[in-house]
């Protein structure tokens, strides 16, 4: 019974911010938005839980793409609350944005980082070497990065942008589906309930999702506009806030999963697991901004981007560009991973030179696929060979 403390803790954090909700009781904004950001943590980790522990019952590969969707839900439902808000405070319109770049750059600058960086802690090896398989989620997150760049230029995000983001995620999917099933690496709590009998499994992960995603969609909306709050009670700049503190409660989860694969030397599959998530916030997440936009307003509307925006979508989108460049040979250095982290870190102390980061991003890129030459192509051949193995 000891063992399942971790999935009652996670359960008995979400009350106080429940009742919060209902308006048991009340506090000023700081104290809700952090009240609020715990229940959304706690149930993070039961969402990150319940989709490992599915990969039992689902193909392998839809269980990754759904992992990886699931693991980011309430980062999807907070940035959904933005956007919807926008429709009638077009200032949250900047806010959805922050959210959605502030998560995309967190998972690469962050956790990417930390992963080889535990590796090297426990192995002292310098680099990871991925298997083939991942090759085709490589060459997904290339093509969305390369979609992403376009974006500013365009200065919307239109039902257009939409209709591409999820074709892509869909063709992504339905490859992966034909892929070779595998073993799932599931540790702690997930672990645990991967262990139940069938009918208990599946009710125990039905029950534990259906819970989590209650508590998040019930404080989500509350949540962004005590968080936007918040930022003006105590001076700070309300943009920075939603862009760097809602992700960090919705990712907390994942960051701590993919930890304790590279703790124990599966740092190839943490950082798959950091792929997909990143696939399903460079499509779904950026293609779910103008759809619920346009609900939220009663009508097809583009979310308009502002000078501010533009320029922190181009950069997440260099940052997101060079990285999946790193990627290219089925491997990441831990010179690689440093930059990363030392280019993502500087950006808090020259918080006015986006342009500059983003051209230091594409030179870097540039200089990467220089130096690699034709190893740079080894993730196009095995996305491409694994594709053709599938069908066969």
């Amino acid at each position: 019974m000891n063992k399942w403390i971790p999935v009652l803790l996670a359960i008995l954090v979400g009350v106080p911010g429940v009742l919060l909700r209902l308006g048991v009781y009340h506090f000023d904004a700081p104290l809700r938005a952090l009240t609020f950001g715990i229940a959304i943590i706690g149930s993070a980790f039961l969402l990150s839980w319940t989709a490992e522990a599915l990969q039992i019952d689902v193909s392998q590969g839809v269980a990754l793409a759904l992992l990886a969707l699931i693991a980011i839900l309430p980062e999807y439902i907070v940035d959904a609350s933005f956007a919807w808000l926008a429709a009638s405070n077009p200032e949250y319109a900047g806010y959805a944005v922050a959210n959605m770049t502030g998560a995309n750059r967190l998972l690469i600058g962050i956790a990417w980082p930390l992963v080889i960086a535990i590796l090297w802690f426990r192995t002292r090896q310098h680099s990871i070497t991925f298997a083939r398989t991942l090759s085709l989620e490589i060459v997904v997150l290339l093509a969305a990065s390369l979609y992403a760049f376009i974006i500013p230029f365009k200065g919307t995000l239109s039902i257009m942008d939409l209709v591409i983001l999820v074709s892509l995620f869909l063709v992504y999917v339905v490859l992966l589906s034909r892929l070779p099933t595998e073993e799932p690496h599931l540790v702690g709590p997930a672990r645990l309930i991967g262990a139940l009998p069938a009918p208990r499994r599946r009710l125990t992960i039905g029950v534990l999702a259906f819970l989590a995603a209650g508590i998040i969609l019930l404080v989500a909306h509350d949540f962004a506009t005590s968080l936007v709050e918040a930022g003006t009670e105590l001076g700070f700049d309300e943009f920075l806030l939603v862009q760097w503190l809602a992700p960090l409660a919705s990712e907390a989860p994942e960051f701590v999963v993919v930890s304790i694969f590279a703790w124990r030397a599966a740092a190839s599959a943490a950082l798959g697991a950091l792929v997909s998530s990143k696939i399903n916030q460079w499509t779904l997440l950026v293609a779910m901004l103008p759809l619920v936009y346009s609900i939220a307003s009663g009508e097809v509307k583009s979310l308009v981007l502002d000078e501010r925006q533009q320029g922190e979508i181009l950069l997440t989108a260099g940052q997101s560009i060079f990285a999946v460049v790193l990627l290219l040979d089925m491997s990441l250095a831990i010179t690689g991973a440093g930059i990363l982290f030392v280019l993502f870190i500087a950006q808090f102390f020259f918080s006015d030179a986006n342009v500059e980061f983003t051209i230091i991003y594409f030179v870097l890129a540039i200089i990467t696929l220089l130096i690699s030459r034709g190893k740079s192509l080894r993730a196009f051949r095995g996305a491409r060979e694994t594709t053709l193995e599938g069908r066969d």
